[in-house]
């Protein structure tokens, strides 16, 4: 049970709530009454609040804008059949943000001042957490650098904001993919591990040139001999071969995910044989073509559990077997929906209440 700090509090005058239809939410567009606000100057964090979700006032030569230094998470939150409200592994979240931070050079921010805004926002939006089957409310924690200065240099001051997006599904079928074998996402010694927003805006081309084929995502090779998978653009990326649950390891170029590292703790508890080494593109499509590749999904806390129905290497479009047809990712996707939503047990304490 997370508790809820009593923060300081300026509540919305006009409710935005009544306006939204529920049932026709696009993803990431559709924005809760309140925000948490918490801003860092004089060595130390200042005192948070929770505000009217609204627009900010910047100015054109906030360090962030021209240096990158920028930084987000993203979790979600469900409520179980009492209305009780539910985030999936929040501290899992609040680490990878001071992982990311560190490796930025911005400020670390306390684990309890995140937990417990997060927690007394929910609080306050809890109306906004979407209760159909497949919907969620998503959580979009950020942190910017905003000192006023035009100079390469850490900033001295910062923002944290925490808001949130009722959403339906990222993905509303299975994903096409491409092995990217050119462009690359993040190399060693870099900052793939980072929920940087500048890791972000680094794939945006390349992806718009898959999309204009007829993919939907890329898969992402290393930066080196473009040999080995790393991750797709959205969500981290899991193979079947032969009975075998295999992933890239989470290296300085691959993004640790909360989803990913989920999954696997599921696969080994029901027995599977996990391995977490370097994949490479010809043993992948080597199993495409010889039917040993069995399942092939991305796992994010936007995708949630994704199929990828067609991997495109070279010119050539493999096609993996039917969605109804993968035991593994149809399992991970209900079991993990049922616990987020508390309609089954809990063994590792995933859940925390709000």
């Amino acid at each position: 049970m997370i508790d809820v700090t009593t923060y300081p509090v300026q509540t919305t005058s006009h409710s935005r709530l009544a306006e939204c239809d529920f049932n026709t939410l696009q993803f990431g567009k559709t924005f809760a009454d309140h925000m948490f606000v918490a801003d860092y100057k004089d060595r130390q964090w200042q005192q948070p609040r929770i505000v009217p979700y609204g627009n900010l006032s910047l100015s054109p030569a906030l360090s962030s804008l021209h240096y990158g230094q920028a930084l987000f998470e993203g979790l979600k939150a469900y409520k179980n059949e009492a209305g009780e409200i539910l985030v999936f592994r929040p501290e899992a979240n609040a680490r990878r943000l001071n992982a990311s931070a560190e490796r930025l050079c911005m400020p670390p921010l306390p684990e309890e001042m995140f937990l417990n805004g997060l927690a007394q926002l929910l609080s306050i939006d809890r109306d906004w957490i979407p209760t159909q089957p497949g919907y969620s409310l998503y959580i979009r924690p950020v942190m910017f650098a905003t000192d006023d200065y035009i100079g390469v240099k850490p900033s001295d001051t910062y923002s944290f904001i925490i808001f949130c997006s009722p959403v339906g599904a990222y993905y509303s079928k299975p994903v096409r993919v491409k092995v990217e074998t050119h462009y690359t996402r993040a190399a060693p010694g870099g900052m793939g591990f980072a929920k940087a927003a500048g890791n972000y805006a680094a794939a945006m081309y390349p992806s718009q040139l898959a999309q204009e084929q007829g993919y939907d995502q890329l898969l992402w090779t290393d930066g080196r001999e473009h040999k080995y998978f790393e991750e797709s653009g959205t969500m981290n990326v899991i193979f079947v071969i032969n009975g075998k649950v295999v992933t890239p390891p989470t290296t300085d170029s691959i993004l640790k995910g909360v989803t990913r590292d989920s999954v696997l703790q599921l696969a080994r508890d029901w027995g599977y044989a996990v391995e977490e080494r370097p994949v490479s593109v010809e043993e992948v499509i080597a199993a495409a073509k010889n039917g040993t590749l069995e399942e092939a999904f991305g796992a994010g806390t936007a995708a949630t559990i994704a199929p990828i129905a067609v991997i495109s290497h070279e010119g050539v479009d493999y096609t993996l077997p039917p969605v109804e047809n993968r035991k593994l990712s149809n399992r991970l996707r209900q079991t993990m929906d049922n616990i987020k939503t508390g309609k089954a047990a809990d063994p590792h304490g995933w859940i925390f209440k709000v």
